[in-house]
């Protein structure tokens, strides 16, 4: 008997249908973003980040343009079980000669068809897609679509109309949804002479926006909070509360990252609560270290959490699960992969976990069999199952010695 039988025979045991959880994992699709590949930097031509947001390292070897780019996530992409998406921002337009340089506001679906061919030459399951509201000489002040200024202001919309409009292209390319999240940087860094004005300036900007036309068939969009970031640590525009209340009464997603909060709060215990009131969320799957530094996640205990409230609720097919992490300061394929297949491993691990077991002694209030239980499940032989999943997948555990080599034949060489 293989130690994947055996393995199986336990959990059987525990009343687990083991295969039922292979299944049902393999067809949960993840949106793998694009920027982990060059640290977030784009082909815009930007050397560095602004807005918010930070990659730190200088680790060799990350890519520079579309080839280098679109070769990396091709490799890194085999290493990667499950069903995948490519994830966009919108500073990774093609702007070559033959294409036309223009600027955000004026970008087009020619200015990205060549990633719709690629994700479809990799068998990828679609494509989503984000407006690049930072990072630009456009950002005044640390305001986008927020901002007093009427000029800047109008950029900003004339940009996520744009991108609304690539993203139905994108949904009609691959007959799905494109998911569109839109983050700005929006904030001060010291106490605010006015909160609100902000606040109404950006939802009015965003009524425009969604007012553009777009193809809500295959388009859907989320607005994403955030508590502070660096230079807006006093103020943020798009608030949790904000946004939560701008996506109930505008009919469109509410995302979390799970970066984007109080270091005391946790993502996983939000989820049920808003699927309570919201038929689709959406995660940014993402590991804060004291601050919202993304760092590439893990099999950690609260990324089995997320999973958990994603399973045990059957909210699989409600809750898009993308992921936003990048660190610069060591192999960067490596550092992708393993983030894949931490979510990978959540899932799975949910998938094996006792839930209705779980549930019927918490509601009986046998609180005492309830934590025997959690307990007893952190030591049943979830390994020997994930490798298993692997194995059906044509992978193997290993992916550390292949992009190693790639490292050494390719990117070392940049």
């Amino acid at each position: 008997m293989s130690r994947f039988e055996e393995a199986k025979k336990i959990y059987e045991q525990e009343g687990i249908d083991v295969e039922k959880a292979l299944d049902k994992v393999k067809d949960i699709p993840i949106s793998v973003h694009c920027w982990q590949g060059d640290d977030v930097l784009g082909f815009e031509g930007v050397s560095s980040l602004e807005g918010g947001i930070q990659t730190t390292g200088n680790y060799p070897g990350a890519a520079k343009g579309p080839e280098q780019l679109m070769a990396d996530i091709r490799k890194c992409f085999a290493y990667m079980p499950g069903k995948k998406r490519l994830n966009l921002h919108a500073s990774y337009a093609i702007l070559g000669d033959d294409l036309g340089k223009v600027d955000r506001d004026q970008y087009a679906y020619k200015h990205f068809a060549p990633w719709t061919e690629f994700a479809k030459s990799i068998g990828l399951d679609g494509i989503d897609f984000n407006p690049t509201n930072f990072a630009h000489a456009r950002v005044k002040d640390n305001m986008t679509l927020s901002s007093p200024d009427e000029e800047t202001r109008r950029f900003w919309i004339e940009h996520n109309k744009k991108c609304l409009l690539i993203a139905g292209e994108f949904g009609r390319a691959f007959n799905n949804k494109c998911f569109v999240n839109i983050w700005i940087p929006d904030g001060l860094k010291d106490v605010p002479g006015d909160r609100l004005g902000p606040r109404l300036r950006l939802r009015d900007a965003l009524d425009e926006i969604l007012a553009c036309g777009y193809d809500k068939e295959h388009v859907e969009v989320a607005v994403e909070c955030k508590l502070f970031g660096i230079g807006m640590e006093s103020y943020t525009t798009g608030s949790s509360e904000f946004y939560q209340n701008y996506a109930a009464t505008r009919g469109i997603l509410s995302l979390m990252d799970m970066g984007h909060y109080h270091p005391t709060e946790v993502v996983s215990d939000k989820i049920p609560s808003l699927l309570c009131f919201y038929d689709r969320l959406a995660l940014h799957v993402s590991r804060p270290v004291r601050w919202d530094s993304d760092h590439v996640i893990i099999f950690d205990d609260e990324l089995k959490e997320v999973a958990k409230e994603i399973i045990r609720n059957n909210a699989e097919k409600k809750v898009i699960i993308g992921l936003d992490y990048f660190d610069a300061s060591i192999n960067r394929e490596i550092a992708w992969v393993t983030g894949e297949r931490s979510i990978q491993k959540a899932l799975l691990y949910a998938c094996l976990l006792p839930n209705e077991k779980l549930k019927e002694y918490q509601d009986k209030g046998d609180f005492t069999s309830l934590i025997y239980l959690q307990e007893h499940a952190k030591m049943l032989p979830f390994a020997d199952i994930y490798n298993e999943y692997l194995k059906r997948q044509g992978m193997e555990e290993d992916y550390y010695t292949p992009l190693k080599k790639y490292e050494d034949e390719v990117t070392s060489k940049r």
